[in-house]
């Protein structure tokens, strides 16, 4: 049977889901094991999580993890994730990361536990514990799995708990992009996805779009505007996905070295919005707050701002896409899955009791 050291690997279950003649029918399932309790076995499968009572399970064990990355590729795309969504407090303990934004947000409040922490496992959690308890917040820890599992053991052993899983995504960024974009401005020059850069940007070249710059494209969609600085509805919009916006979030938005915010308007009303940063030495272009307000929904305007900010990194040399969605937005993942991105790890946020 399956123990907490199995947590964050492959693992196949067979579960008894019925009875005919009086023999038991069995299903299997093959995934990630994400917790595991006295009472439940959780999976991460490709069709999502389930969660399977222990008296249901006939037969589990650990298998062969499929292709991962290696634990480096983790820790760097871990370390340009932490660059685009900076906290502005910030402490250290070996190689961990200690992170506080007044709450806002569980990655901006959360240790990162990727390298050594310069001390036994169980002194580095006490320590971290204490850090937080003398910010007057709860501790919380983000988990890569699989390379946080022993970290992930040791917090289940504590009685910490779990919010939902996250899932680390990829793509190769040129794909993505909405057409040839001029390297000085990162406007694309042709259909679809037309792209406004902020006042003060070098003119581009006449290009070959069949509307002029700034002008609906094809499928009838308003311009994606990339600025500097997010817009007072920008940040309404954001607030009220968020749950508020301290000075705290402020900080997280905006202290990135590359960053650009966009904007969808339509007859001066905002349609979507979304963020885009390059970090990771310019490997990397991260996506966040990707939405379409709901009066705007289903016109593909999530899909027009991805590819507005995609022709914005690729301009400065950015050649891969990644984002952190929740595995149970369904929607979004279904999404993502249609534009290439592929779960390159997850991730846990744990929760100290």
């Amino acid at each position: 049977m399956l123990r907490q050291q199995d947590v964050g690997h492959r693992i196949v279950l067979r579960r008894i889901v019925g009875n005919r003649e009086g023999r038991p029918l069995f299903s299997d399932a093959l995934g990630e094991l994400v917790e595991l309790t006295e009472t439940h076995v959780t999976l991460a499968t490709d069709q999502g999580r389930l969660r399977v009572p222990v008296t249901e399970v006939h037969r589990a064990k650990r298998v062969p993890p499929a292709r991962r990355p290696t634990a480096a590729a983790v820790v760097a795309l871990e370390l340009a994730s932490d660059e685009a969504w900076p906290a502005p407090t910030r402490g250290r303990l070996g190689d961990w990361l200690l992170r506080s934004a007044e709450g806002w947000s569980g990655r901006a409040n959360s240790a990162l536990p990727v390298g050594d922490p310069d001390r036994p496992l169980p002194a580095a959690l006490d320590a971290v514990e204490r850090w937080y308890a003398d910010r007057g917040q709860p501790a919380m820890v983000n988990t890569p799995l699989p390379l946080a599992a022993p970290v992930g053991a040791e917090l289940d052993a504590r009685g910490w708990t779990s919010r939902p899983l996250v899932l680390v995504q990829t793509a190769p960024l040129a794909p993505l992009r909405s057409g040839r974009a001029d390297p000085r401005t990162g406007r694309a020059d042709q259909e679809p996805g037309n792209v406004l850069l902020p006042p003060g940007t070098a003119d581009t070249p006449p290009g070959t779009a069949d509307t002029p710059p700034g002008g609906p494209d094809r499928a009838g969609r308003p311009p994606v505007e990339l600025a500097d600085t997010p817009s007072d509805d920008w940040l309404a919009v954001a607030a009220g996905r968020k749950g508020g916006l301290p000075d705290a979030a402020r900080h997280v938005l905006n202290a990135v070295g590359q960053v650009r915010f966009a904007h969808v308007y339509a007859d001066g009303v905002l349609l979507a919005i979304g963020r885009g940063t390059v970090t990771g030495d310019g490997r990397w272009l991260g996506l966040s707050l990707i939405e379409a307000l709901p009066h705007a929904r289903r016109q593909g305007l999530a899909t027009h701002v991805i590819r507005a900010l995609a022709d914005w990194g690729a301009a400065l040399g950015a050649s891969g896409v990644f984002l952190q969605v929740e595995q149970r937005n369904h929607a979004a993942v279904n999404l993502y899955r249609s534009l290439g991105f592929t779960t390159h790890h997850t991730y846990l946020t744990r929760v100290a009791p």
